[in-house]
């Protein structure tokens, strides 16, 4: 599958780039991998902050509120008490809970390729030669993305980051710069246009080709 590729100014280059098949050109027939991968990828970047007391941990309602008999009202021994408004939570988020979800590396490049391969059947991926900028500008790096027609949420692939290009990017909100071996099915999914320099097409194809 050959797409045309831009030089790192931003102009058309002679060549075309190859994208490989075994990458690029899966059939995508486990929808439910995608979903797992994507669902998966969410769930490991979750803060789990949320956390209850339970009536232990409430302060106060030491004192019992009325005594046992007598009283006509149903016998309690805690203002803290579960039922009772300001007492504790019985089953509430601890804390420590564990969100995270684990997919098998098999599993994981397999989905990578399927998402990559949705992104190149709709025209989705750019190739251009480099991506490596003189100065930390966000306008510098707005304008080579005009040039190469890269526009709303766009996904930059290059094989190291350097530090101009991250503080470039850093100002364009719907623009994120990942290396070649960090790609993953959320981003790959979402962005509108994938732009990779040669280097981590090459990356890539070493890393994810056949059917490691």
């Amino acid at each position: 599958m050959a797409i045309p590729t831009y030089t790192k100014s931003g102009t058309k280059a002679a060549t075309t780039a190859k994208l490989d098949a075994s990458v690029f050109g899966v059939k995508v027939t486990n929808h439910e991998l995608l979903k797992l991968a994507y669902t998966a990828y969410l769930a490991n970047g979750r803060e789990n902050l949320a956390a209850t007391k339970t009536r232990g941990l409430v302060r106060g309602g030491g004192k019992k509120p009325w005594k046992q008999k007598g009283t006509g009202r149903a016998r309690t021994g805690s203002s803290r008490n579960p039922i009772w408004r300001g007492g504790g939570i019985v089953f509430g988020p601890t804390g420590e809970e564990n969100y995270s979800k684990r997919l098998s590396v098999k599993a994981k490049r397999l989905a990578i390729r399927q998402a990559l391969s949705l992104a190149a059947d709709d025209g989705k991926i750019t190739v251009i030669e480099d991506l490596k900028l003189k100065e930390a500008k966000t306008a510098e790096l707005a304008k080579l993305l005009a040039k190469i027609e890269a526009d709303k949420r766009i996904l930059l692939v290059v094989e190291h980051k350097t530090t101009e290009l991250d503080r470039a990017a850093r100002n364009l909100g719907k623009v994120k710069v990942v290396q070649a071996k960090y790609i993953n099915v959320f981003d790959a999914l979402n962005a509108d246009r994938i732009v990779v320099t040669n280097e981590a097409l090459r990356t890539i194809s070493a890393w994810l080709g056949g059917e490691k």
